[in-house]
């Protein structure tokens, strides 16, 4: 059964209401049917796919195969070295029916695999004005992130730490700034490595989490993607029931007066 919380707590974005916060990706994973198996016992609903590893003419390569209906495709533009190839893979994407949705990766980095910001921001502006619904995957900058959400992107995506290094949330301090500076919904993507990792993300206030490679790579990626969900709604949860203040001094819980012995 839902819980009640989960149905008042859905997130709205890109004209679009996600029941799940937790984003998945299809890369990696052993075997293709371990990605339907993973998405159902998540409950995610919105799945990336590489535009590159969609092969319509093939039903045994085929990812689409894979991804249960009523999810949200979100189609990404791995590959792309500038704003001119990330266009042409989104406007591929939606003449192969894979809709509207674009998470823009543009990446010249070879060695990092960082995202190019300025070549991001050029994709977005052509892209919203195409009438795409974009997703930039993007480096932890404010600038450019202001930039991007006044360009009309319908979320920024800030690393947690360089892409499928399983590092954690190394971007912390950026990623609080962004969820308190930015209008539009932040989501942690690249990088998350443990389920506590994608819940410090929900406790600062981040939309939602994108993960793929700590759930592919895991021992067992169907209930690593359980807990994952299970971190997500914990995270949220703790988000909005409102953290106590920190303190640089200690507090007791119980008074310190008042024992038998006192005078």
């Amino acid at each position: 059964m839902e819980d009640h919380a989960d149905v008042q707590d859905r997130l709205e974005i890109g004209g679009m209401t996600v029941s799940s916060r937790l984003f998945i990706g299809t890369g990696k994973f052993p075997r293709k049917p371990v990605i339907r198996e993973v998405l159902e016992a998540s409950g995610a609903t919105v799945v990336t796919v590489a535009m590159r590893r969609v092969d319509i003419s093939s039903k045994d390569e085929n990812v689409l195969d894979h991804i249960p209906e009523g999810c949200i495709l979100m189609t990404n533009t791995s590959g792309a070295r500038n704003a001119d190839e990330a266009i042409r893979i989104a406007r591929l994407a939606k003449a192969s029916g894979c809709g509207n949705w674009i998470k823009i990766e543009v990446i010249n980095d070879n060695k990092y695999l960082l995202p190019d910001n300025a070549e991001t921001l050029r994709t977005v502006e052509a892209l919203t004005g195409e009438g795409f619904t974009v997703f930039p995957y993007m480096s932890p900058d404010l600038a450019a992130a202001r930039r991007m959400a006044e360009a009309g992107a319908a979320a920024v995506m800030p690393l947690g730490s360089p892409i499928g290094s399983n590092r954690g949330l190394k971007t912390e301090e950026m990623v609080r700034i962004m969820v308190d500076e930015i209008k539009v919904p932040v989501i942690v993507d690249a990088g998350l490595g443990a389920p506590s990792d994608a819940a410090r993300c929900m406790e600062l206030g981040c939309a939602a989490v994108l993960v793929n490679t700590a759930i592919a790579t895991s021992a067992d990626p169907v209930s690593t993607a359980r807990a994952f969900s299970l971190a997500v709604k914990a995270g949220r949860m703790a988000y909005l029931s409102g953290p106590g203040e920190e303190t640089g001094l200690a507090s007791a819980s119980s008074p310190l007066t008042g024992f038998l012995r006192d005078e």
